[in-house]
Protein backbone atom coordinates (compact mmCIF):
# COMPACT_ATOMS: atom_id res chain seq x y z
CA UNK A 1 0.00 0.00 0.00
CA UNK A 2 1.40 3.36 -0.93
CA UNK A 3 1.38 6.27 1.01
CA UNK A 4 -1.83 8.15 -1.16
CA UNK A 5 -3.39 4.72 -0.50
CA UNK A 6 -2.74 4.84 3.45
CA UNK A 7 -4.19 8.78 3.33
CA UNK A 8 -7.64 7.12 2.20
CA UNK A 9 -7.83 4.50 4.71
CA UNK A 10 -7.46 6.77 7.44
CA UNK A 11 -10.36 9.03 6.04
CA UNK A 12 -13.75 8.65 6.63
CA UNK A 13 -16.40 7.13 3.98
CA UNK A 14 -17.66 10.69 3.10
CA UNK A 15 -14.73 12.08 1.88
CA UNK A 16 -14.95 11.50 -1.86
CA UNK A 17 -11.46 14.02 -3.03
CA UNK A 18 -8.69 15.52 -1.12
CA UNK A 19 -6.87 18.25 -2.19
CA UNK A 20 -3.22 18.55 -1.26
CA UNK A 21 -2.32 21.93 -2.08
CA UNK A 22 0.83 22.51 0.70
CA UNK A 23 4.07 22.09 -0.54
CA UNK A 24 5.69 19.93 1.46
CA UNK A 25 3.01 17.50 2.00
CA UNK A 26 2.59 17.07 -1.87
CA UNK A 27 6.27 16.29 -2.03
CA UNK A 28 5.43 13.78 0.56
CA UNK A 29 3.28 11.96 -1.28
CA UNK A 30 4.47 12.39 -5.07
CA UNK A 31 8.03 12.84 -4.37
CA UNK A 32 8.50 16.08 -6.37
CA UNK A 33 9.58 19.51 -4.79
CA UNK A 34 7.43 22.77 -6.30
CA UNK A 35 6.29 25.61 -5.11
CA UNK A 36 2.93 25.17 -6.81
CA UNK A 37 0.38 22.70 -7.93
CA UNK A 38 -2.54 20.23 -6.46
CA UNK A 39 -2.34 16.90 -5.75
CA UNK A 40 -6.37 15.63 -6.31
CA UNK A 41 -6.51 12.57 -4.59
CA UNK A 42 -9.72 10.25 -5.62
CA UNK A 43 -10.19 6.69 -3.90
CA UNK A 44 -9.74 5.05 -7.25
CA UNK A 45 -6.72 7.50 -8.78
CA UNK A 46 -4.76 10.45 -8.04
CA UNK A 47 -3.73 13.17 -10.01
CA UNK A 48 -1.02 16.05 -9.99
CA UNK A 49 -1.98 19.55 -11.64
CA UNK A 50 1.08 21.26 -11.94
CA UNK A 51 1.83 24.01 -14.24
CA UNK A 52 4.51 24.14 -17.49
CA UNK A 53 7.83 25.41 -15.25
CA UNK A 54 7.66 21.82 -13.61
CA UNK A 55 5.51 19.76 -16.29
CA UNK A 56 8.76 17.99 -17.52
CA UNK A 57 10.49 17.39 -13.81
CA UNK A 58 6.88 16.02 -12.45
CA UNK A 59 6.53 13.83 -15.79
CA UNK A 60 9.35 12.12 -15.34
CA UNK A 61 9.49 12.18 -11.18
CA UNK A 62 5.51 11.02 -10.25
CA UNK A 63 4.93 7.70 -10.89
CA UNK A 64 2.14 7.75 -8.41
CA UNK A 65 -0.42 9.98 -9.71
CA UNK A 66 -1.35 10.98 -13.54
CA UNK A 67 0.29 14.30 -14.25
CA UNK A 68 -1.27 16.95 -15.86
CA UNK A 69 -0.43 20.53 -17.02
CA UNK A 70 -2.51 23.16 -15.36
CA UNK A 71 -3.53 25.13 -17.80
CA UNK A 72 -7.37 26.40 -16.23
CA UNK A 73 -7.22 24.89 -12.91
CA UNK A 74 -10.67 25.40 -11.68
CA UNK A 75 -12.00 23.77 -14.97
CA UNK A 76 -9.46 21.07 -14.93
CA UNK A 77 -10.52 20.18 -11.03
CA UNK A 78 -14.61 20.21 -12.23
CA UNK A 79 -13.65 17.89 -15.31
CA UNK A 80 -12.14 15.17 -12.41
CA UNK A 81 -14.57 15.79 -9.81
CA UNK A 82 -17.36 14.94 -12.14
CA UNK A 83 -15.14 12.23 -13.93
CA UNK A 84 -15.25 10.33 -10.32
CA UNK A 85 -18.61 11.22 -9.18
CA UNK A 86 -17.27 13.57 -6.43
CA UNK A 87 -19.25 15.59 -4.20
CA UNK A 88 -17.54 15.93 -0.71
CA UNK A 89 -14.14 17.49 -1.29
CA UNK A 90 -11.36 17.09 2.20
CA UNK A 91 -8.97 20.60 2.23
CA UNK A 92 -5.80 20.92 4.68
CA UNK A 93 -7.13 22.81 7.52
CA UNK A 94 -3.81 23.42 8.86
CA UNK A 95 -2.27 25.26 6.03
CA UNK A 96 -5.07 26.64 3.69
CA UNK A 97 -5.77 29.67 3.71
CA UNK A 98 -9.03 31.41 4.12
CA UNK A 99 -8.84 33.13 1.10
CA UNK A 100 -7.98 30.06 -0.68
CA UNK A 101 -10.60 28.55 0.70
CA UNK A 102 -13.46 31.12 -0.30
CA UNK A 103 -12.17 30.82 -3.98
CA UNK A 104 -12.59 27.06 -3.56
CA UNK A 105 -16.24 27.61 -2.32
CA UNK A 106 -17.07 30.65 -4.90
CA UNK A 107 -16.04 28.74 -7.98
CA UNK A 108 -17.11 25.70 -6.93
CA UNK A 109 -19.81 26.35 -5.02
CA UNK A 110 -21.89 23.44 -6.35
CA UNK A 111 -19.71 20.75 -3.89
CA UNK A 112 -19.24 20.64 -0.14
CA UNK A 113 -16.02 21.15 1.37
CA UNK A 114 -14.75 18.98 4.99
CA UNK A 115 -13.47 22.00 6.53
CA UNK A 116 -12.43 20.09 9.57
CA UNK A 117 -8.74 19.02 10.80
CA UNK A 118 -9.28 15.18 9.16
CA UNK A 119 -7.31 15.44 6.70
CA UNK A 120 -4.63 17.04 8.07
CA UNK A 121 -4.21 14.90 11.58
CA UNK A 122 -4.05 11.87 8.92
CA UNK A 123 -1.26 13.24 7.21
CA UNK A 124 0.59 13.98 10.25
CA UNK A 125 -0.12 10.85 11.67
CA UNK A 126 1.24 8.84 7.95
CA UNK A 127 4.73 11.52 8.30
CA UNK A 128 5.29 11.19 11.53
CA UNK A 129 6.31 7.38 11.22
CA UNK A 130 9.17 7.30 9.17
CA UNK A 131 9.64 4.03 6.80
CA UNK A 132 13.50 2.76 6.40
CA UNK A 133 14.17 4.95 3.56
CA UNK A 134 13.37 7.78 5.47
CA UNK A 135 15.30 7.40 8.03
CA UNK A 136 18.24 7.29 5.63
CA UNK A 137 17.85 10.56 4.60
CA UNK A 138 17.59 11.58 8.27
CA UNK A 139 20.70 9.88 9.42
CA UNK A 140 22.42 11.84 5.93
CA UNK A 141 21.26 15.19 6.89
CA UNK A 142 22.36 14.30 10.54
CA UNK A 143 26.32 13.54 9.33
CA UNK A 144 26.53 16.58 7.39
CA UNK A 145 25.23 18.47 10.44
CA UNK A 146 27.94 16.77 12.51
CA UNK A 147 30.26 17.05 10.09
CA UNK A 148 30.10 20.83 10.35
CA UNK A 149 29.99 20.90 14.30
CA UNK A 150 33.22 19.03 14.17
CA UNK A 151 34.90 21.68 11.95
CA UNK A 152 32.91 24.78 13.41
CA UNK A 153 35.11 23.60 17.15
CA UNK A 154 38.38 24.50 14.55
CA UNK A 155 36.80 27.70 14.25
CA UNK A 156 35.58 28.92 17.33
CA UNK A 157 37.87 31.27 19.50
CA UNK A 158 38.10 34.36 21.13
CA UNK A 159 37.03 37.45 19.18
CA UNK A 160 35.08 35.43 16.72
CA UNK A 161 31.41 37.02 16.62
CA UNK A 162 28.11 34.70 17.10
CA UNK A 163 27.15 36.02 13.32
CA UNK A 164 30.22 34.42 12.12
CA UNK A 165 29.86 31.05 13.87
CA UNK A 166 26.55 30.65 12.49
CA UNK A 167 27.21 31.66 8.75
CA UNK A 168 30.01 29.42 9.05
CA UNK A 169 28.08 26.42 10.18
CA UNK A 170 25.79 27.20 7.26
CA UNK A 171 28.36 27.11 4.39
CA UNK A 172 29.90 23.90 5.73
CA UNK A 173 26.55 22.31 6.01
CA UNK A 174 25.89 23.62 2.07
CA UNK A 175 29.17 22.91 0.59
CA UNK A 176 29.17 19.33 2.24
CA UNK A 177 25.70 17.88 0.45
CA UNK A 178 23.27 19.49 2.34
CA UNK A 179 20.02 20.59 0.18
CA UNK A 180 19.37 23.88 2.72
CA UNK A 181 20.03 24.32 6.76
CA UNK A 182 16.88 23.12 8.43
CA UNK A 183 16.26 26.00 10.04
CA UNK A 184 18.01 29.78 10.81
CA UNK A 185 21.07 28.28 12.36
CA UNK A 186 21.45 29.74 15.85
CA UNK A 187 24.70 30.51 17.60
CA UNK A 188 24.94 32.43 20.63
CA UNK A 189 28.18 33.21 23.01
CA UNK A 190 28.33 34.38 26.80
CA UNK A 191 24.98 36.06 28.37
CA UNK A 192 23.28 35.02 25.27
CA UNK A 193 22.89 31.53 25.87
CA UNK A 194 20.10 32.20 28.37
CA UNK A 195 17.76 33.06 25.23
CA UNK A 196 16.73 29.43 23.78
CA UNK A 197 16.35 30.83 20.38
CA UNK A 198 18.18 33.62 20.04
CA UNK A 199 19.47 35.40 17.03
CA UNK A 200 23.04 35.82 16.58
CA UNK A 201 24.58 39.49 16.51
CA UNK A 202 27.71 40.68 16.05
CA UNK A 203 28.77 39.79 19.98
CA UNK A 204 32.60 38.62 20.07
CA UNK A 205 33.10 35.21 21.92
CA UNK A 206 35.12 35.92 25.35
CA UNK A 207 37.17 34.08 27.34
CA UNK A 208 34.74 31.70 29.37
CA UNK A 209 32.12 32.02 27.15
CA UNK A 210 29.70 29.64 26.41
CA UNK A 211 28.97 28.84 23.09
CA UNK A 212 25.77 26.95 22.32
CA UNK A 213 24.96 26.47 18.47
CA UNK A 214 21.33 24.90 17.23
CA UNK A 215 21.75 23.90 13.57
CA UNK A 216 20.70 21.44 11.39
CA UNK A 217 21.00 20.00 7.40
CA UNK A 218 18.59 19.32 5.24
CA UNK A 219 19.27 16.04 2.59
CA UNK A 220 16.57 15.00 0.14
CA UNK A 221 13.60 17.31 1.56
CA UNK A 222 14.47 15.60 5.38
CA UNK A 223 15.87 17.62 8.31
CA UNK A 224 17.93 16.82 11.11
CA UNK A 225 18.58 18.77 14.42
CA UNK A 226 21.01 19.00 17.43
CA UNK A 227 22.05 21.63 19.71
CA UNK A 228 25.64 21.50 21.46
CA UNK A 229 26.99 23.84 24.49
CA UNK A 230 30.82 24.36 24.31
CA UNK A 231 32.94 26.54 26.71
CA UNK A 232 36.25 28.87 25.18
CA UNK A 233 38.66 28.82 27.75
CA UNK A 234 37.68 27.88 31.49
CA UNK A 235 33.78 27.75 32.69
CA UNK A 236 32.68 28.69 36.26
CA UNK A 237 31.99 25.80 39.13
CA UNK A 238 28.55 26.82 38.22
CA UNK A 239 28.91 27.03 34.55
CA UNK A 240 30.11 23.05 35.13
CA UNK A 241 27.37 22.25 37.63
CA UNK A 242 24.04 23.55 35.23
CA UNK A 243 25.88 21.32 32.59
CA UNK A 244 25.92 18.02 33.93
CA UNK A 245 22.70 19.05 35.42
CA UNK A 246 21.41 19.46 31.64
CA UNK A 247 23.63 16.22 30.30
CA UNK A 248 22.33 14.17 33.19
CA UNK A 249 18.56 15.15 32.41
CA UNK A 250 19.46 14.60 28.63
CA UNK A 251 20.98 11.03 29.68
CA UNK A 252 17.98 9.90 31.79
CA UNK A 253 15.10 11.14 28.99
CA UNK A 254 17.88 9.25 26.43
CA UNK A 255 17.73 6.26 28.78
CA UNK A 256 13.92 6.14 28.76
CA UNK A 257 12.92 7.55 24.98
CA UNK A 258 10.79 4.38 23.50
CA UNK A 259 7.57 3.84 21.81
CA UNK A 260 3.88 2.94 24.08
CA UNK A 261 4.75 6.03 26.48
CA UNK A 262 3.34 9.24 26.31
CA UNK A 263 4.97 12.67 25.02
CA UNK A 264 4.45 14.01 28.83
CA UNK A 265 5.88 11.21 30.45
CA UNK A 266 9.52 11.51 28.13
CA UNK A 267 9.00 15.23 29.38
CA UNK A 268 8.56 14.87 33.02
CA UNK A 269 11.88 12.25 33.11
CA UNK A 270 14.42 15.16 32.50
CA UNK A 271 12.24 17.66 33.52
CA UNK A 272 12.27 16.46 36.91
CA UNK A 273 15.72 16.04 37.54
CA UNK A 274 16.03 20.02 36.57
CA UNK A 275 13.04 20.07 38.96
CA UNK A 276 14.91 18.74 41.64
CA UNK A 277 18.31 20.26 40.50
CA UNK A 278 16.53 23.79 41.45
CA UNK A 279 16.56 24.85 37.95
CA UNK A 280 12.73 23.88 37.12
CA UNK A 281 11.62 27.68 36.32
CA UNK A 282 14.89 28.06 33.77
CA UNK A 283 13.73 24.57 31.73
CA UNK A 284 10.53 26.87 29.84
CA UNK A 285 9.92 24.61 27.00
CA UNK A 286 8.75 21.50 25.38
CA UNK A 287 11.84 18.10 25.71
CA UNK A 288 11.12 17.60 22.25
CA UNK A 289 9.47 17.41 18.93
CA UNK A 290 8.97 15.44 15.84
CA UNK A 291 11.57 15.98 12.90
CA UNK A 292 11.03 14.52 8.88
CA UNK A 293 10.04 16.87 6.22
CA UNK A 294 9.65 20.04 8.42
CA UNK A 295 11.70 20.69 11.57
CA UNK A 296 9.01 20.80 14.15
CA UNK A 297 6.15 18.27 13.09
CA UNK A 298 4.57 15.16 14.70
CA UNK A 299 4.80 13.84 17.77
CA UNK A 300 5.77 16.43 20.76
CA UNK A 301 7.24 15.49 23.83
CA UNK A 302 5.52 18.05 25.99
CA UNK A 303 4.16 18.72 29.63
CA UNK A 304 0.67 18.48 28.04
CA UNK A 305 0.92 16.13 25.83
CA UNK A 306 -1.21 12.93 25.78
CA UNK A 307 0.17 11.23 22.74
CA UNK A 308 1.15 7.81 22.87
CA UNK A 309 4.11 7.57 20.85
CA UNK A 310 4.91 4.77 18.29
CA UNK A 311 7.20 3.06 16.67
CA UNK A 312 9.89 4.78 13.75
CA UNK A 313 9.26 8.09 15.13
CA UNK A 314 12.27 10.27 15.30
CA UNK A 315 12.05 12.83 17.91
CA UNK A 316 14.29 15.49 19.71
CA UNK A 317 15.70 14.99 23.18
CA UNK A 318 16.89 18.40 24.32
CA UNK A 319 16.71 19.90 27.93
CA UNK A 320 18.01 22.97 28.80
CA UNK A 321 18.66 25.71 31.55
CA UNK A 322 18.40 29.41 30.94
CA UNK A 323 19.65 31.98 33.93
CA UNK A 324 18.78 35.12 32.54
CA UNK A 325 21.72 37.45 32.53
CA UNK A 326 23.82 34.62 33.07
CA UNK A 327 24.24 31.78 30.89
CA UNK A 328 22.32 29.31 29.37
CA UNK A 329 22.59 25.13 28.35
CA UNK A 330 20.72 23.14 26.03
CA UNK A 331 21.99 19.96 24.78
CA UNK A 332 20.05 18.15 21.98
CA UNK A 333 20.16 14.71 20.31
CA UNK A 334 17.54 13.29 18.21
CA UNK A 335 16.01 9.29 18.22
CA UNK A 336 14.31 6.87 16.28
CA UNK A 337 12.23 5.13 18.90
CA UNK A 338 11.53 1.40 19.06
CA UNK A 339 9.35 -0.64 20.81
CA UNK A 340 12.12 -1.18 23.85
CA UNK A 341 14.17 1.43 23.71
CA UNK A 342 15.54 4.07 20.40
CA UNK A 343 18.66 4.51 18.50
CA UNK A 344 20.30 7.48 18.69
CA UNK A 345 21.10 9.26 15.62
CA UNK A 346 23.35 12.37 17.15
CA UNK A 347 26.91 10.89 17.29
CA UNK A 348 28.59 13.91 18.29
CA UNK A 349 30.68 14.43 22.04
CA UNK A 350 28.80 15.61 24.25
CA UNK A 351 30.57 15.48 27.37
CA UNK A 352 31.62 19.45 28.09
CA UNK A 353 34.27 20.73 25.47
CA UNK A 354 36.82 23.06 26.63
CA UNK A 355 38.09 24.95 23.37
Amino acid sequence: MDRIEKLFSKLDDKTDCALITSDINRRYFTGMKSSAGCLVVFREKAYLLIDFRYIEKARNTVKNAEVIEQTDFINQLKELLEKHNAKNIAIEAETMTVKELSLYKSKLSEYSFIEDNNLSSAINLLRSVKDEKEIGYIKKAQEIAEYAFNEILKFIKVGVTEREIALKLDYLMISNGAEAISFDTIALSGANTSMPHGVPSDKRVENGDFVLMDFGAVYNGYHSDMTRTVCVGEPTDEMVNVYNIVLSAQKKALSYAKAGITGSELDSVARNIIIESGFGACFGHSLGHGVGMEIHEAPNASSKSRYVLRENEVITIEPGIYIPGKFGVRIEDFVVLTKDSCVNLTKCEKNILFL
